[in-house]
């Protein structure tokens, strides 16, 4: 896993009590097992929005 994936990471473990409080709250019970295949969803969406992000940065410094 890469730098920027960790630091990725970090953010998602950062709100995972959130995310655990709210499914809790509607009945869900959350495993490690099932939070995995969300997590490598996130790091997706995450990498997706740097490149975004990135490319609007490098346009607007032109």
């Amino acid at each position: 896993m890469n730098e920027t994936n960790m630091e990725f990471m970090q953010i998602a473990m950062k709100y995972l009590p959130e995310a655990k409080q709210q499914l809790d709250e509607a009945g869900i019970e959350l495993s490690m097992e099932m939070i995995q295949p969300f997590m490598n969803l996130f790091i997706k969406v995450m990498n997706e929005a740097y490149e975004m992000g990135k490319t609007d940065a490098l346009n607007e410094s032109e």
